[in-house]
């Protein structure tokens, strides 16, 4: 990190976690300069061809992308492709507005490279980031939207069905966000039967929309082999397109920053890196080659970015890594992808893929690290 950049994290580490990422949304939707390195412009990164990859019909200019929770709002999805992404992905997005949990909700683990929120889907809803969505379709670039249910929906599947509606025609992808810990209940719909028949009313309202983007399932870290297992099972057999893999975990082993560990809320960061890394291979493994793979949880450099590919991820997400590192840290690390690639003589960063995923296999699916 520049001391430039360095400069920009204490202040923003002045305010609240909240205050702080609403200021980050503001200054990306106004245009100013939040990074210091000139990586911060893609137009003036690499474009190396052998980052390109093709997935889901889509063609990627690099395979890391901005996760879900930091632009809830469709707001700067733009100015995100334009900090080196080679694709965002914004919300989620619920039906209805809604204020999301109490405040404080966000909290900073500093000491271990972290974050824990309940945010609970704060959003400006469907008809907000329709409207910005529609206004940017022409720009071009590879954009997903991710959804979910409203708190209080009497028929969660409904609200799914209705993202599905709104937002196909403006979506490079959608992603079915079931994985959220901050809203009660959510998760249990990654239960088989549940899930069943979540699948297969999204796939019909896909059918029944005007376009037809790819469909992805977001699961949570905290499952156990069974629990997989079905899932596998039903996104296969629903046809689905793609699974990222994870949103945060609600485990708190091996943590120093001791007085914030009970809070509750999703951890995400780098402790949840092996615990995802862990589901990730577990994932592939049970999908086969072919299925498409989005790894995310603890990426914060090229090495983490590349473990997820080697694990059996075709593309990477990262969020948190960004609060610690600057948001010169995705330039930074497609640089890095370019110049490893390089180095290594290869000609496809999909050479890579699926290398450790036996390593990874190896590994207890619960072991986590400090950070």
């Amino acid at each position: 990190m520049s001391v430039l950049d360095r400069i920009g994290q204490k202040l923003l580490f002045s305010f609240d976690p909240e205050t702080a990422h609403g200021l980050s949304i503001a200054a990306l939707r106004c245009g100013l300069p939040v990074a210091s390195s000139p990586t911060r412009d893609a137009r003036r990164l690499p474009h190396d061809a052998r980052l390109k990859l093709s997935l889901c019909g889509l063609d990627f200019p690099n395979p890391l992308g901005m996760a879900a929770g930091y632009d809830k709002n469709a707001e700067v999805p733009d100015a995100l492709l334009g900090l080196g992404f080679g694709f965002a992905e914004v919300g989620t997005i619920t039906p209805l507005a809604q204020t999301g949990n109490p405040k404080p909700r966000i909290f900073r683990l500093t000491a271990d490279d972290a974050v824990i929120n309940r945010l609970g889907f704060n959003n400006e809803g469907h008809a907000a980031a329709e409207k910005r969505l529609a206004a940017r379709k022409a720009r071009g670039g590879i954009v997903g939207v991710n959804i979910g249910a409203n708190k209080d929906s009497t028929d969660r599947v409904s609200d799914y069905e209705r993202g599905v509606a709104r937002f196909a025609p403006y979506a490079s992808y959608l992603t079915v966000n079931i994985s959220s810990p901050n809203t009660p209940g959510l998760r249990n719909m990654q239960a088989r039967e549940q899930l069943g028949e979540l699948l297969s009313r999204v796939m019909a309202a896909r059918a029944a929309a005007p376009a037809q983007p790819p469909i992805l399932l977001k699961i949570a870290p905290d499952l156990v082999e069974a629990e997989l297992e079905d899932i596998a099972a039903e996104v296969s057999e629903k046809n689905i397109d793609g699974i990222i893999v994870s949103n945060t975990t609600l485990s708190r082993a091996g943590l120093r920053s001791a007085d914030l560990a009970n809070e509750a809320g999703g951890l995400s960061g780098k402790p949840l890196f092996e615990r995802s890394t862990a589901v990730l291979a577990r994932m592939r493994k049970l999908l086969g080659p072919d299925m498409a793979i989005i790894g995310v949880g603890g990426v914060d450099s090229t090495e983490t970015a590349l473990e997820k590919i080697r694990a059996g991820a075709d593309l990477v997400q990262l969020y948190t890594g960004m609060i610690y590192a600057g948001p010169a840290l995705p330039g930074r690390i497609v640089a890095g992808m370019a110049q490893f690639l390089h180095r290594e003589n290869l000609n496809s960063i999909h050479e890579l893929r699926d290398s450790h995923v036996d390593q990874w296999l190896a590994k207890p699916l619960y072991q986590t690290t400090a950070a």
